[in-house]
């Protein structure tokens, strides 16, 4: 309660794990918080102890450099103005579908998947007269939802992490069953396509639209990078996604979810890298020492959200050891009804994440909770898991401080104030029939 506390108060996630881990070591070492503080340095030494946690933090760095190769290769410009000048864009339903498939296909990285179908629909919008504010809201409600249903990423492999301290061997197959029960993700990546295909909106976004017209924003132009650079971005991305499938496979012997989640994608990134650099030397696009450069940079790039990563594993850790889930999960079971627990889950994730502008912070701090919680009551692990996962993102499409909310904004080029307006009735409806479905499938199994 201390880190909801404290991140709801500072909005600062690292502030609030990283005192959220003093306090809980200082608990455990009864009640002295120079022991707690020592503790807590120790905690967080102990996560790289674990293969698997190593792993997903070095993936987790290594995407940064994949990233980096793909956008300043020219790879994601390249993509999607190829996409424009096949005239697959010509009409406003098409316009509209660019940036949503776009969106939806880059799913391994939530700013990848925004500034790439930013760049592409920018002109296609302006040019159709759709508004700048719905294509803030297209790409904002693909990025985010599509990854945390197609988990072959940087999501999927951190949940994974937070879940196998409760599940073990199992936590895989938890963690893959969470697409059927991630209600908000689904409703909100149907909401998108519903969308652009009957274009049709309402409440302030109908606002917004009344308002533009075709060409009254500035006309931009997409780069013109050669046609063939969009091979530097899309065969790394398949090789990477197409090798993580088949390691999962070969660890898994023939099984994928029985696979090493974390072994196969850092192997899947391993490869796709390597082969980006080897296309960008023989392409001549960078020299050894420019490839080199970017490599450590684009690492660089992702050491804030790895060191969130870093605390909240540690931060799960000494929450195990203290027994706060055991402790919860005894509070649900003789306070609150069982029926009531998915759909409570799913509101305080959406809350803390609204609260703090970021998902990942909040399942740092919700999954530790969740898990005991669905062992407690005997429902589904998946369940209570996807709760968590889509009031994360829910919380982050309502929130004005979220990181990937911004940064549609700017990737949109749309004021963020009307994007969060305009965004805003379209994540309520998703949230709240989400919400119903929680407490239909709790009365269900209950």
């Amino acid at each position: 309660m201390l880190a909801i506390f404290v991140a709801t108060l500072t909005r600062n996630v690292y502030v609030a794990l990283g005192l959220g881990l003093v306090a809980s070591e200082t608990l455990i070492a009864g009640g002295n918080p120079v022991i707690g503080s020592l503790m807590s340095a120790e905690r967080s030494v102990q996560v790289l102890t674990d293969a698997g946690n190593a792993r997903v933090l070095v993936f987790c760095l290594l995407i940064g450099a994949l990233i980096v190769f793909m956008r300043e290769s020219g790879g994601v410009d390249a993509t999607v103005g190829l996409l424009d000048r096949k005239g697959l864009t010509s009409t406003p339903r098409r316009a509209g579908l660019a940036p949503a498939i776009a969106g939806t296909l880059v799913f391994v990285e939530t700013n990848v998947s925004l500034l790439s179908s930013g760049v592409l629909g920018r002109r296609l919008f302006d040019t159709h007269g759709l508004s700048r504010e719905r294509l803030a809201y297209v790409i904002d409600s693909t990025s985010a939802p599509v990854s945390a249903l197609i988990l072959l990423n940087g999501w999927g492999a951190y949940v994974l992490t937070l879940v196998q301290p409760y599940y073990g061997e199992q936590s895989l197959s938890v963690v893959a069953g969470t697409v059927m029960w991630n209600v908000y993700a689904i409703l909100t990546v149907l909401g998108v396509f519903a969308t652009v295909l009957f274009n049709r909106t309402f409440g302030p976004m109908r606002t917004a639209d009344l308002e533009a017209r075709p060409g009254a924003a500035e006309l931009e132009t997409v780069d013109h990078t050669p046609a063939n650079r969009a091979i530097h971005m899309w065969l790394p991305l398949l090789v990477m996604v197409a090798g993580s499938i088949g390691f999962m496979a070969w660890t898994g012997k023939g099984n994928m979810l029985a696979g090493n989640g974390s072994l196969s994608i850092l192997w899947g990134v391993c490869v796709a890298i390597a082969l980006a650099a080897v296309m960008l030397r023989l392409s001549k696009v960078f020299t050894s020492t420019e490839i080199q450069e970017r490599f450590f940079r684009g690492i660089g790039e992702m050491v804030p959200p790895v060191t969130v990563l870093l605390l909240a594993i540690a931060f799960g850790a000494s929450l195990k050891a203290l027994g706060t889930g055991t402790y919860m999960a005894g509070i649900v079971s003789d306070y609150l009804p069982a029926a009531m627990v998915p759909m409570a889950v799913f509101l305080v994730a959406g809350v803390t994440a609204f609260m703090t502008g970021t998902s990942w912070g909040t399942f740092g701090i919700m999954v530790p909770i969740a898990m005991p919680v669905a062992q407690a009551v005997g429902f589904p692990p998946e369940l209570m898991l996807a709760a968590v996962i889509g009031g994360g993102v829910f919380g982050d499409h309502c929130s004005p401080i979220s990181d990937t909310t911004v940064i549609a904004s700017l990737a949109a080029g749309c004021d963020h104030v009307r994007h969060v307006a305009t965004q805003l009735p379209y994540a309520v409806a998703a949230g709240s029939v989400a919400s119903v479905i929680y407490l239909f499938a709790g009365l269900a199994l209950s």
